[in-house]
C-alpha cells in the first residue's frame, strides 16, 4: 500500500487518519501543533477518545509530510489556497485530494480548481460523501465518492475497513454536491430551530435539492452526480442531525442563540459565494439567498417566510 499523508488534523482530517491507519496503511498526520498529539496518541481537542493505531504518525515538519505519494487536503476551505499559495514548492507530483467542502468566497473556485491554479504540476481529487468524524473514526461504516480524471488508484488505495469509496471522473458534481448542501442544511437547521416543523423542513430539502442542480448544471456537472453520495446522501445526512456544524449552526440562528464563531461553518461563506455567482450567472437560488440573509440579520425568520411563501407558483 502508498504511503498517505493528511494535511489539517482537525475533527475529519484526524479520523480519516485513523481509519486509514487501522487497516495497518503508514499514514502520517500533519498538524501545526502536533506536541500534545504525539505524545497523547490522540487528538484531546478536536477528536477526543479515539487513539491513534500504531501505524499513524503525527508530524509538524510539512516537508516530511509531503513526501507521501497521496496526500489528503483536510483544510478549511476558505484557507486552503493561502496555504497551497506559501508552500506550493513542496507540492510537484502528488496527488491533492481534496477533503474540504465549499466555494471560495473571493473568487467562487471549488478546491478542485484551486488545486489546479495554484499547483499546476499536481494531480487534483476530491473525497466527498456523508461523513461524520466521530463515526469515521468510531470504525462505523460509511461510503463516499472519490473524483478525478483517473480515480481508480485512488479507490484502491483510500477504501479502508469503514470506507466504501465509489469513484466518479465528474469533479466538479462532486465538489459541488458537496458544497451545497451545507447551505441546505442551514436552512433546514432555521427551519427546526424556529419551530417550523419537519414538514417544512422536508420542502426545505426538496427545494434546496433543486437549486443545487441547477446551479451544478450550470457549472457543467451531471446532474446524476449530485443524485449520489456526495449529493443526496449527503444532503440527508446533515440536514437532519446535529451532529453536522451546519444544522446545529442553522438551528443556534433559528433558536436566536448565541454563535460561536470559533466553528469553522463552511456553509456559511460558501452560501455567500454561491449566492453572489448564482446572481451573476442568473440562476435563481431563492434559498441560498434567504439563507445569507438571516446569517446577515438582514431579514428576520419570519420575514423570511413569507419571502418564501410569496414567490410566484409554478410549476415543479
Amino acid at each position: 500500500m502508498s504511503a498517505i499523508s493528511v494535511l489539517g488534523a482537525g475533527a475529519f482530517g484526524t479520523a480519516l487518519a485513523i481509519s486509514l491507519a487501522r487497516d495497518g496503511r503508514a499514514v502520517t498526520l500533519w498538524a501545526r501543533d502536533p506536541a500534545d498529539m504525539a505524545l497523547t496518541r490522540q487528538n484531546a481537542r478536536r477528536l477526543p477518545g479515539f487513539r491513534f493505531p500504531e501505524s499513524l504518525a503525527v508530524t509538524g515538519d510539512l516537508s516530511e509530510a509531503v513526501k507521501a505519494p497521496i496526500i489528503l487536503l483536510a483544510l478549511p476551505l476558505q484557507k486552503m489556497a493561502p496555504f497551497l499559495e506559501e508552500n506550493r514548492a513542496h507540492f510537484t507530483n502528488q496527488t491533492l485530494v481534496a477533503c474540504s467542502k465549499g466555494v471560495e468566497i473571493s473568487s467562487g473556485r471549488g478546491p478542485a480548481e484551486i488545486i489546479a491554479e495554484i499547483c499546476p504540476d499536481a494531480t487534483p481529487a476530491v473525497l466527498s460523501g456523508p461523513s461524520f468524524a466521530v463515526d469515521i473514526a468510531a470504525g462505523l461504516p460509511t461510503a463516499l465518492t472519490i473524483a478525478a480524471r483517473n480515480p481508480e488508484p485512488l479507490q484502491r488505495a483510500l477504501t479502508s475497513a469503514n470506507i466504501r469509496l465509489y469513484r466518479s471522473t465528474d469533479m466538479t458534481g462532486v465538489e459541488l454536491g458537496g458544497a451545497l448542501k451545507n447551505i441546505v442544511a442551514i436552512a433546514c437547521g432555521i427551519a427546526m430551530g424556529a419551530g417550523l416543523g419537519e414538514s417544512a423542513r422536508a420542502a426545505l430539502m426538496t427545494r434546496g435539492y433543486a437549486e443545487m442542480n441547477r446551479f451544478a448544471r450550470a457549472r457543467g456537472a451531471d446532474p446524476e452526480t449530485l443524485a449520489g453520495l456526495s449529493g443526496f446522501g449527503d444532503l440527508a445526512l446533515t440536514c437532519t442531525s446535529e451532529k453536522s456544524r451546519n444544522y446545529a449552526f442553522g438551528l443556534a440562528l433559528g433558536r436566536g442563540d448565541r454563535i460561536n464563531d470559533d466553528v469553522t461553518i463552511e456553509g456559511r461563506e460558501t452560501a455567500k459565494a454561491v449566492s453572489k455567482a448564482a446572481k451573476t450567472a442568473g440562476i435563481d437560488m431563492p434559498v441560498a439567498e434567504i439563507v445569507v440573509a438571516i446569517a446577515e440579520g438582514k431579514v428576520t425568520i419570519t420575514q423570511a417566510v413569507e419571502i418564501l411563501l410569496s414567490r410566484p407558483l409554478k410549476e415543479e
